[in-house]
């Protein structure tokens, strides 16, 4: 563990699994959540500091009059285009590490929750955690959730998941599993009990 940043828990999980549901929760029991999705919309909103290199690298018609980026617009092209995708990452992850070093080091929290939705497909982020935990669901309720709360189709969701890690690579790779498939009184309970260990094994080392 670092003595120079919070113990650091490494949030993932496929796309619809419940981030940050599980995000939320843990946000509620005192814990600092550093949210890197959230990060990049605050980059490509109105004014953000990936505003002005997202027009040069992509033209107008990806910026919403409004002068955020256009989301759904830049979706499709990334998954369609590796090319442009490599240009959209190369333009927001820098962003996004540092915005998100500068979180985690401001953390006043026992320990820290570092929201990486890609995870396990960037070991530099992989390497940055302490631990990694996996908010996991069926894939049939991931494409459910994303369609009800987005304009994708299924096919659409069903392209995103299978560029990302596969399900049994994941849960693999993990260090803690929460499974998101049933009630919420269910996923409350596993955050809790996640809380208690994550504080016992900080408590453990300072021994």
């Amino acid at each position: 563990m670092s003595t120079e940043r919070p113990y650091l828990i490494g949030l993932t999980g496929g796309i619809g699994s419940g981030k940050s549901t599980v995000a939320e929760g843990f946000a509620a029991r005192g814990i600092t959540v550093v949210d890197a999705d959230l990060i990049a919309h605050q980059l490509s909103a109105p004014g953000g500091l990936a505003i002005d290199a997202l027009r040069a690298a992509f033209g107008d018609p990806y910026i919403t009059p409004a002068g955020a980026l256009d989301r759904v617009r830049m979706r499709r092209l990334a998954f369609e285009d590796d090319q442009a995708r490599a240009r959209l990452e190369g333009i927001l992850h820098p962003l996004i590490r540092s915005e998100s070093e500068r979180q985690v080091r401001a953390s006043p929290s026992p320990y820290t929750l570092l929201v990486i939705p890609l995870l396990f497909e960037s070991p530099s982020w992989r390497e940055r955690v302490d631990r990694a935990l996996v908010v996991d669901c069926p894939p049939a309720l991931q494409i459910e959730r994303v369609m009800q709360r987005s304009k994708l189709t299924r096919e659409e969701v069903a392209a995103i998941m299978a560029r990302q890690v596969d399900r049994a690579t994941r849960l693999e790779l993990a260090d803690e599993v929460i499974d998101n498939s049933g009630a919420p009184e269910a996923l409350e309970a596993q955050i809790e009990t996640l809380h208690r260990d994550y504080l016992q094994k900080l408590a453990s080392q300072r021994l």
